[in-house]
């Protein structure tokens, strides 16, 4: 039996989102996540994050919940924990049964000012909070909702040997941003369903670039973090490139070049490959009418159509799915098709989130 990723979520810091998300911090209050699980297995270890802190995170009290049951987290035996700024910690194993497909639910306690929080700002998933330590005290009235998941990075399962776990490395199409909030209809959880061996966890982060930092660091510097550092990792899936095309426009910047975006690619799949791992690169989606200020340029949808092509044709990525010709609308595949646009011009609806989990050839990802 080997420990590997389960869950995954890519953190970022709440000092690079501000224009884009409202960040946050927490003192006296639980904050209840539920964690959606690619894999499973009956141990598990939870893994926490104080990554882009600027002071010591204080936990006072943790428990996690499958369907059929609670622990209390421990760390080296001890059930509350300091966290130092820029660290990360994992949890003592718990005997703990989870399902693919289903979800955990983990409850934290802050008893003292966090300062704000390292998290994942558009998760597809809500986090609940409420006054107090209510670890493990099921649901509360009253509770503030919001949209992240705050101090996760993952979750562990102990499974067979010869488990089979690929990774989805990527932006918001990833993610989940577009899909029913709640529902766990991304595209990593329709590929997921799709699977009959093995598991792909998400490591998607809304408005991530290929080329450039931003919202959160770009792929290539993240690269050895959220990819390699996954055990039993055997493939990699990457979209990237819409955010280094439209996000510029919003600042009056100029959108990466073709050269640009090509050498990134390249440099992604040779960085797989010295690894060992498989790739499998998408097209760039549709993003013409995006109703975000300087999203949609022509230059950008030009550059999109130049760089699908070559993905279409290159010889350096293992497989290739083709997301943006299952997406676009017929008549202008500049732009999603209205009925799996979720609304914005930029992002897919959950039927949209489907379409493009079901270009990924099931064989491609095989050993």
């Amino acid at each position: 039996m080997i420990w590997t990723a389960g869950f995954r979520t890519a953190v970022i810091s709440p000092y690079e989102v501000v224009k884009l998300s409202e960040p946050r911090g927490f003192s006296d209050q639980t904050v209840r996540q539920a964690l959606f699980m690619a894999g499973g297995g009956q141990r598990l270890r939870v893994r926490l994050t104080n990554r882009y802190g600027r002071s010591a995170l204080i936990i006072g009290a943790a428990t996690i919940a499958a369907v059929h049951g609670q622990a209390a987290l421990t760390f080296d035996g001890s059930e509350k924990l300091t966290i130092p700024p820029g660290e990360d910690v994992v949890s003592d194993p718990i005997d703990l049964t989870v399902a693919p497909g289903t979800n955990l639910t983990l409850d934290l306690y802050f008893p003292q000012e966090t300062g704000l929080a390292t998290y994942s700002h558009k998760p597809a998933e809500t986090a609940r909070i409420v006054t107090g330590n209510q670890v493990g005290a099921g649901e509360s009235t009253g509770a503030e909702e919001v949209e992240g998941r705050f101090y996760v990075a993952g979750v562990d399962v102990l499974a067979p040997d010869d488990t089979a776990v690929a990774v989805a490395f990527g932006d918001s199409w990833f993610e989940g941003v577009g899909s029913t909030i709640g529902a766990n209809n991304r595209s990593v959880d329709m590929l997921n369903r799709r699977l009959e061996h093995g598991w792909v966890v998400n490591q998607g982060i809304a408005g991530n670039r290929l080329l450039r930092d931003e919202v959160g660091e770009h792929a290539l510097a993240r690269f050895d973090r959220d990819v390699l550092s996954i055990p039993r990792l055997t493939h990699v899936l990457v979209h990237f490139g819409i955010n280094d095309l439209g996000l510029p426009g919003m600042t009056g910047e100029p959108a990466a070049t073709t050269d640009a975006l090509l050498e990134g690619f390249t440099a992604l799949a040779h960085r797989a490959h010295q690894a060992g791992l498989k790739i499998l690169a998408a097209t760039i989606g549709p993003f013409a009418g995006a109703v975000y200020p300087g999203i949609s340029t022509p230059d950008g949808l030009a550059t999109r159509r130049e760089v699908n092509d070559w993905i279409r044709t290159t010889t350096i990525f293992d497989s290739v799915f083709d997301v943006a010709r299952a997406v676009e609308n017929p008549a202008d595949p500049d732009y999603i098709h209205p009925t799996l646009d979720s609304g914005d011009g930029m992002h897919l609806n959950d039927r949209g989130a489907e379409a493009m989990a079901n270009t990924v050839a099931l064989k491609a990802l095989t050993l």
